[in-house]
This record gives C-alpha cells, structure tokens and sequence, in this order.
C-alpha cells in the first residue's frame, strides 16, 4: 500500500534516555538528529535521566527539571510533560502548578509507582484537567505478571469512568495490544498510544476498526525504540491516508490546543 504523504508528525513518546550525550542538552539535539532523518516535526518528552520507577519527590522534580532544562533550546519543536508518582499526591499537585501552570510543561505522565484506579489519583486527574494538560498513563499486560504498581488498561479504564469528560491516552495500547484495545473500546474518552512494542500485522487495522481512527495516536518511545519501527505501525497499516493523517499528529495536536492555545503557543 502507498505509504502516506506525511505533512506534520507530532511523536506522542519521548525519553531522553537510551542514546548517548553527557548532558540532556547534547542528548535531545541528538534525538532531534534522528527526528529529522524520519520527517519527525514535533516530539513530547517525559521523565529525565537516570529515571527511576518509583521516584520520591524531589527525584520527579529533577527528572522534570531536566526536561525543563531540554525544552530550553527547542521551543519550536519540542514539548514536555512532568513526571509524577501518585503514592506523594500533595506533592503532585504542588508539581503540577510548578511545571503546568507556572512552567513550561503541557501535561503529566503517570508510570508504574501505583495503579491509575486507585483514588488518590482523582485529584491529580482533576487538576490537570483544570490546567488543561494531556494525561498519559503507561499500561501493559504482561504475560508473566506486572510489576507491583504497574496498571493494565482495566485499571485505566476504571479511572477514566470515574471522570468521562476527561480525555487520558493510554500508553501501549496495554503491550497485549488486542487485549488492550477490547479493553478500552467503549470508555470514549480514552485514547490509544502505539509507541513501545514491537511492530505487528493487524495492530493498526483493529485499533482503527474497534476504537476509531480519531481515538489513535502515534508515539515512538524513543529511546526505548526507533522512530522507524514505531511510524512503521502507522505507515504499512491498510487503513486510509485519511487515518494516517490523524494518527501520526492530527489527533494530537487536537488533544494538545486548549494548553497550548492558554500558553499562547502558536503553531
């Protein structure tokens, strides 16, 4: 199938971990190397350098700070979400008003330090929300069991019913992608991440057919993968041009206007 003719490609899943440079500076004008090879125009960093899965917090302050400190040479291309761990959730909140409503960043990312359904997440949910900021929260179902506060996307799907009006992007589709997107094909305001898991047939089909093409979005999780291998899901995929169009960016940079249009970002 002809791949797409790519105008804008926004990569949801970005790390400044996994290639080399001494310093965070030198590490994303690397990854940005790599993203002008691939036709890569905006990128989404979270966490920092060595990053930590459970972080205290002033762990997730320096992880934020060093994303922070990233962004600084790259207003033009790059964006950036704070790293929280919900097991400190006053100290969340303070991270929130410091990195979103006073600084730079644009949403939060959530990892595996505690499982989205629990309710101490409600609050962080709700202040992002009033802030604007795109919520993500990494998923996986693991064949030989997560790790302790790692969440599936049943946990994610608990969440989000607890806050429908609330978009949340759900990071690998689960890793067990058919699994995962039964899972959360019905709860409308989440979304589908596809970075992070091997490029396999029949992925993209069914996410298109189950949850709608408006629903998906792409991220490579670099530098845990190749911008190559992860855009590959998107472009050998048999769906239409048009669904590439808002898999690869259009629908994140929908999800994306209201914090940027409030920062007075202009695209």
């Amino acid at each position: 199938m002809k791949t797409a003719t790519r105008k804008s490609i926004w990569d949801l899943h970005c790390h400044l971990s996994g290639v080399n440079g001494k310093t965070v500076d030198e590490r994303i004008a690397r990854l940005m190397e790599y993203a002008d090879r691939m036709g890569v125009e905006r990128l989404v960093f979270f966490m920092g350098w060595p990053w930590s899965v459970d972080p205290d917090p002033d762990d997730f302050r320096r992880q934020n700070d060093q994303v922070i400190q990233a962004l600084s040479h790259w207003h033009d291309r790059a964006f950036g979400f704070a790293y929280l761990n919900p097991k400190y959730p006053r100290e969340c909140l303070a991270e929130l008003d410091r990195c979103i409503a006073h600084g730079p960043l644009v949403g939060i990312k959530l990892w595996v330090s505690k499982r989205c359904k629990d309710s101490e997440l409600d609050a962080i949910v709700e202040r992002t929300a009033e802030l604007k900021g795109v919520i993500f929260q990494h998923t996986w179902y693991k064949a030989g069991g997560n790790l302790e506060g790692e969440s599936t996307p049943a946990d994610l799907v608990a969440l989000a019913a607890r806050h429908p009006d609330i978009p949340m992007i759900c990071g690998h589709a689960g890793g067990d992608w058919e699994l995962g997107i039964r899972t959360v094909r019905d709860q409308k305001n989440l979304y589908l991440g596809t970075g992070g898991f091997d490029p396999t047939a029949g992925f993209m089909e069914m996410a298109v057919r189950e949850v709608g093409e408006d629903r998906i979005i792409y991220g490579s999780d670099i530098g845990g993968r190749s911008f190559a291998s992860q855009l590959a899901k998107v472009d050998g995929a048999e769906i239409s041009e048009k669904a590439k169009e808002k898999i690869l960016g259009g629908n994140l940079k929908q999800l994306m206007l209201p914090i940027l249009k409030q920062k007075g970002i202009r695209l």
